[in-house]
């Protein structure tokens, strides 16, 4: 149980788990709504800041194309005024020269001189009457300008105000959400507060009963009232949640001690899924000696290695102001393997985490399984491979070897023919060069130098026979 004390009279209450944990979530509900204004001032900020910051590039877009403006406005002028000043130096240039032919052709003819003037009256005029059009030529032009310039100006202020008043709106409907959000949290944790004050109300009533049952009780009732809770709770859920779970009490006592319930499930093909061996410990108020949950945990852990269980769990009331044990499901097995401490509110729950993590699990074994059977199969797989690998190389290598021993004596017999050959070739020129040397032979070449021979021929030759 935790202890909570109010700020505004001071009075220290307990709450549950629950009851508390909706408290922690009201404050950061309420951290969760200052860090939302915050957030929604900064948003706040950040579109104040770009609508000045639109404003500001628009000013200064407008002031560039004004200077931009002015700058041809003041071109034009400087062209009008260059123009009045060719117009006053054209009409002080034609009175020069009017003067100047009148003094030259005085002399002439009065019909002359008033042609003459006539004629160069008219020029003037027509001059005159073309710089004036091209003066209001170009003040129009100004004139155009001038309006162009007003209506850009116009366009974009009213562009602006566009942007403005779509970000005041904007604004304007990001307050109204503001508001709405506020409101709808404000009902919410109002609404929270009312259920939790009412939870509290309710637990108090609860503790406050079971303390006046527990005292009614003697001390082995008050056991015997918590294993008949626990498995009535377990018989509520067994024909939905555990048809095939087996929940009986322990009574081997063959090993000299026993647990108070067994619980056990197999899968389909008669797999164990999960077994538990639960103990169940109460006390009454009263009671001279108290107990505490690790005087039970010795045995608890001996009971379940004797019965073969997997995971043991104490149920108990013990300590009940013992905040360690008050948190609902207290894991000990850091000092007995497998082992877990509850109150009698989380007997059902328990089970059912142990059950779905051995559930899971299983999964996870039969997926190891597989996957160990694949692996044999590929090892299985490459052993054959490597078997037929090694073969392979030693069948090729002693093939290797054959064929370069046949190579060798190929080219040894080759060598041996060779010379065979050579040296038939060498008696065949040496047959040729006695042949020749046999043909060149006669009697003339026998008998050359060696009269005795020479004679004994001639006396042959002498007597008719014949000497080849």
């Amino acid at each position: 149980m935790n202890e909570i004390i109010c700020p505004h009279c001071d009075k220290a209450f307990k709450v549950d788990e629950a009851g508390f944990a909706d408290i922690v979530k009201q404050v950061r509900d309420h951290q969760f709504e200052k860090e939302l204004n915050n957030r929604l001032e900064l948003a706040e900020k950040d579109k104040e800041s770009a609508v000045k910051l639109a404003e500001a590039n628009i000013k200064n877009a407008l002031q560039k194309e004004l200077a931009q403006k002015e700058i041809e406005i003041s071109a034009m002028e400087s062209k009008i005024k260059s123009a009045e000043t060719e117009k006053e130096s054209a009409i002080k240039l034609a009175e020069a020269n009017i003067q100047n032919t009148l003094q030259e052709k005085l002399a002439k003819k009065d019909k002359q001189l008033s042609e003459l003037k006539s004629k160069s009256e008219s020029a003037l005029a027509e001059q005159l009457a073309n710089k004036e059009a091209e003066i209001a030529d170009m003040q129009s032009k100004i004139q155009i300008a001038k309006a162009e310039k007003k209506l850009e100006i116009s366009e974009a202020t009213k562009q602006l105000e566009k942007e403005r008043d779509k970000l005041i709106h904007d604004l304007e409907i990001e307050e109204r959400e503001k508001e709405l959000l506020e409101n709808s949290i404000k009902a919410k944790f109002s609404q929270q507060l009312v259920v939790k004050d009412e939870t509290i109300r309710m637990k108090e009533d609860e503790i406050e009963r079971l303390r006046d049952f527990k005292q009614k009780l003697s001390t082995k009732m008050i056991g015997e009232t918590l294993e008949q809770h626990c498995e009535y709770e377990f018989n509520k859920l067994r024909a939905t949640g555990f048809q095939d779970a087996y929940f009986e009490k322990d009574n081997d006592a063959r090993g000299g001690t026993k647990g108070d319930y067994i619980y056990k499930e197999n899968d389909n093909e008669g797999n164990e899924i999960i077994s538990i061996m639960f103990e169940m410990k109460n006390e009454n108020d009263e009671t001279a000696t108290k107990k505490k949950n690790e005087d039970f945990f010795a045995k608890l852990d001996k009971d379940r290695k004797a019965k073969g269980c997997e995971y043991a769990v104490l149920v108990s009331l013990l300590e009940s102001e013992n905040e360690f044990y008050n948190t609902g499901i207290v894991d000990v097995s850091h000092k007995f393997e497998k082992m877990y401490v509850v109150r009698p509110q989380f007997f059902i729950p328990i089970i059912t985490l142990l059950r779905n993590a051995a559930m899971n699990s299983m999964k996870y074994k039969a997926e190891l399984n597989l996957m160990k059977s694949q692996n044999i199969d590929i090892t299985n797989f490459e052993e054959k491979i490597d078997a037929f690998k090694t073969g392979f190389a030693r069948n090729y290598d002693l093939a290797s070897r054959k064929f370069k021993t046949a190579i060798d004596e190929i080219d040894k017999t080759i060598t041996h023919l060779q010379k065979t050959k050579d040296a038939l070739l060498s008696s065949e020129n040496n047959l040729r060069l006695a042949n020749n040397k046999a043909d060149d032979l006669t009697i003339k070449k026998l008998t050359y130098g060696n009269p005795t021979m020479k004679a004994k021929f001639d006396e042959q030759k002498s007597n008719g026979q014949e000497i080849e």
